[in-house]
């Protein structure tokens, strides 16, 4: 799971380079229906160790399906930019994976995805078997283009329980409670948050959260849409200074930038006593479970992102990575099979296999298999937060779309350095493209 939770953000986050092979898993070189098989369809996903579940999906699908499912994988890390590269071409696969959002924007400004309207209609199910605030994020200018699929990736603040109580700290409630955390931590000589700066993506979780508590969903939402002046507004203003209070703080240390939750690093902090709280997404947990096993048994601790006094925001909202999804290509030429393999992303088999293998789906029959996970009472403690919240913000690298993401980097990285001002930090926000 470890590398699991590494490849996926590295592919969602940073891209990779044309020159890799696509690997076709299970007919090198064919295409999908798009492509000239007329009895077939292909189902295009990140690959990765989940695939084993994905095979078994299909197997269960061949069995009784007249038009046969073929799944075809390409390897994580290079996933975003060869779905770019053949997703128009002869290799265009019927069904793809994707992450929602800005993921999907582009290909449904060109035209090329299928609104999951008429599926629905003839199967409400499609919709109503999953949460709410997860099948939302797939949703692009009003319509659904995606089908839940794999798990929720909430994003956690964890703690190190035995460092928090020999410093007579508790996990906070609120922002003041974070900041006099962070003081007290200092004065005991241990790192009060770590941070993996070096990779820019776990640095960017404390502005999606921060501007959700003060502003509530909405300044986003309308941001991502190209909406500019909401970067300039009072809320994002105050967003930006709570932000340079904590950093002015010493919550991170000097080095952050030197650190990096892909290699190991970040989490090694927390899990070593060196840091107190890690701000990180629910893949924490099986990352530390393989690599300190002793500490989650017994000093492991998450709770959810502190409440802002006087914020619009929610206190039960949510952000990270609300779900994979499955999305449709106009191309298929087998729409009603296509419909009858999403069914199977509801099933009771779908939740029991995807739990075997450590991810947390969000169909509403999850709950019922929650005993049979690994870590039961951290799987029920995400489903219960995912489930009640009012809002899943999807994070920001992925809302917008994969041009913004450099800029986006950039300005988040300079402005924990201080090597950016508010007003800069604006305008580079500014500047990004609408998903």
């Amino acid at each position: 799971m470890k590398r699991h939770a590494q490849l996926l953000r590295t592919a969602v986050v940073g891209g990779a380079s044309l020159a890799m092979t696509l690997s076709l898993a299970a007919c090198a070189g064919s295409g999908g229906s798009a492509g000239g098989d007329s009895d077939t369809i292909h189902v295009l996903v990140y690959g990765d160790a989940t695939n084993k579940v994905e095979k078994r999906l299909v197997d269960t699908f061949n069995k009784t399906s007249k038009v046969k499912a073929v799944l075809d994988t390409v390897p994580g890390a290079d996933y975003q930019s060869k779905l770019q590269t053949i997703i128009s071409g002869k290799q265009a696969p019927d069904v793809f994976f994707n992450w929602g959002g800005g993921s999907i924007k582009p290909y449904v400004d060109a035209g090329m995805l299928t609104p999951l309207d008429d599926f629905i209609a003839k199967n409400p199910k499609l919709e109503s078997e999953f949460l709410p605030s997860v099948f939302n994020t797939a949703v692009v200018d009003g319509k659904p283009y995606g089908v839940p699929m794999r798990g929720t990736q909430p994003v956690l603040l964890f703690s190190n329980q035995k460092v928090l109580k020999d410093a007579g700290v508790t996990a906070p409630r609120t922002w003041e409670e974070l900041l006099a955390a962070v003081k007290t931590l200092k004065a005991k000589g241990v790192t009060p948050i770590a941070l993996g700066g070096g990779d820019k993506w776990p640095t960017q979780m404390w502005f999606q959260y921060v501007y959700d508590r003060v502003a509530g969903p909405e300044l986003f939402k309308k941001a991502a849409k190209g909406d500019k002046d909401v970067w300039a507004s009072a809320d994002s203003k105050k967003a930006l200074g709570m932000l340079r209070e904590l950093i002015d703080a010493g919550a991170f240390g000097t080095n952050y930038d030197s650190v990096k939750f892909t290699d190991g690093g970040s989490p090694a902090l927390l899990a070593t006593g060196k840091a107190g709280f890690e701000l990180m997404g629910s893949w924490e947990y099986s990352t530390l479970q393989d690599a300190y096993p002793d500490f989650v048994k017994s000093d492991l601790g998450y709770s959810a992102f502190p409440t802002v006094e006087g914020g619009k925001g929610d206190p039960g909202n949510i952000a990270g990575n609300p779900n994979n999804f499955y999305s449709v290509l106009k191309s298929t030429k087998h729409p009603e099979a296509v419909a009858e393999f999403l069914k199977l992303m509801y099933s009771d088999a779908f939740v029991k296999d995807q739990l075997s293998v450590g991810n947390l789906p969000t169909t509403t029959n999850t709950a019922k298999f929650l005993d049979q996970s690994a870590s039961p009472e951290y799987s029920k403690y995400q489903y219960d937060l995912v489930k009640k919240a009012p809002a899943f913000q999807l994070s920001w690298d992925q809302a917008f779309p994969p041009a913004a993401t450099t800029t986006l980097y950039q300005a988040v990285q300079q402005f924990f350095n201080g090597q950016m001002d508010t007003d800069a930090f604006i305008a580079a926000m500014q500047r990004l493209p609408a998903a």
